[in-house]
């Protein structure tokens, strides 16, 4: 038997990983403003150049224009994509970084930076209206919506209200239904919690669940302590006034009529849309079922394999693969070949789809 000898190692130096950040000193911001609009003011970060196609963002809950967007729109395959467009980034009043309380009546210290106590917070329906008045601010004639969650539910109410002002829609995690009684019941306690200014174990752990779902939440510790720590500078008053809003929302209304002689006068969102969600998103029957109420011909369902409830955080090669394909369908930089990764592959029949712009067939692929 062949002697085994020590090997001493004296060469080796070991170093803690890099904490994971939200701030990316590549994600180039031309500049950040504060809009006036009647439903308070829309904190504004625009990234890219302003004369091609805007992109417009709207958040979820809990979340702002950087931890909602700034990874995955600071990703590497992302970046070929983005030399065609410019992005907007829009937050909900009150939600951006280092945001002043909006309402000091439940300031219990009386924070001299407080907004004043006349502001109300705005309805889904009243975000909505706000996102135009920052779209006329800026002059965009159309634009492509992305929206996350509660951001996808305002988005959608646009299209639905200025239809000829949106030219698509990519939505992750869209619901289309008002809260039911479990989501009304964790919600309204999370905001309690939140008007006394902290945020709780129990809403964190809520937030958690919300944003990733179980399995992520379990699986993926580095992401999770990453937002765990930005949860500390949230803003748990403004946090509060959302989820109220968010938790308050009004059906959307919309239905799927095949009819095509009534077809014209039914409530539906009529751009070309994209509906993604992770298979193990906590919001999956939400998105499915929204799904189901749209029109067919416009719209393109993706279920993300291996993903929970932010796709664009555990799966960002695959939502940009697919976005790409949903951009040449709608006639976009038909020249741009994305790079064959691992992470997402998509048939050629379902590439087909995406690039015939004169197919009229629904399909609901899954990216795997």
């Amino acid at each position: 038997m062949e002697k085994l000898t020590d090997i001493e190692l004296t060469s080796i130096d070991t170093t803690d990983p890099k904490p994971r950040s939200f701030y990316d000193a590549s994600a180039i911001l031309i500049q950040e403003d504060d809009i006036e609009t009647p439903y308070g003011n829309m904190h504004v970060a625009i990234q890219g150049d302003r004369s091609k196609m805007p992109i417009v963002t709207f958040h979820d809950i809990g979340l702002n224009h950087v931890t909602c967007f700034q990874g995955f729109f600071s990703f590497s395959e992302m970046q070929p994509i983005l030399h065609h467009f410019s992005v907007y980034h829009i937050n909900a009043p009150g939600q951006e970084e280092g945001a002043l309380h909006l309402k000091p009546e439940h300031d219990a210290l009386g924070n001299p930076d407080s907004l004043g106590n006349r502001f109300v917070y705005p309805t889904m329906d009243q975000l909505a209206e706000a996102v135009h008045h920052v779209v006329e601010h800026y002059g965009l004639r159309r634009f492509i919506g992305f929206g996350v969650g509660a951001g996808a539910n305002i988005l959608s109410r646009y299209a639905l209200s200025h239809p000829d002002s949106i030219d698509s829609l990519a939505l992750v995690n869209a619901t289309a239904t008002p809260a039911g009684w479990i989501e009304w019941g964790y919600q309204k306690m999370n905001s309690w919690y939140l008007f006394s200014g902290q945020v709780t174990n129990f809403t964190e752990e809520y937030l958690l669940w919300h944003w990733f779902g179980k399995k992520t939440r379990w699986e993926n510790h580095d992401l999770i302590t990453c937002y765990k720590e930005y949860m500390k500078s949230v803003n748990a008053q403004n946090l509060g006034l959302f989820i109220e809003s968010y938790l308050k929302r009004s059906d959307l209304g919309i239905v799927r009529e095949m009819d095509l002689m009534k077809k014209a006068a039914s409530r539906t969102i009529k751009c070309r849309s994209l509906v993604l969600v992770g298979d193990s998103s906590p919001h999956i029957d939400e998105v499915v079922d929204m799904n189901g109420k749209m029109d067919p011909s416009e719209t393109d369902f993706m279920k993300i394999a291996d993903c929970g409830g932010m796709p664009l955080e555990e799966q960002p090669g695959k939502v940009c693969e697919a976005f790409l394909f949903f951009l040449q369908g709608m006639g976009y930089i038909p020249s741009l070949h994305q790079t064959k990764s691992a992470a997402a592959t998509i048939s050629a029949n379902q590439m087909n789809h995406f690039n015939n712009l004169n197919n009229t067939q629904h399909v609901s692929p899954q990216v795997c």
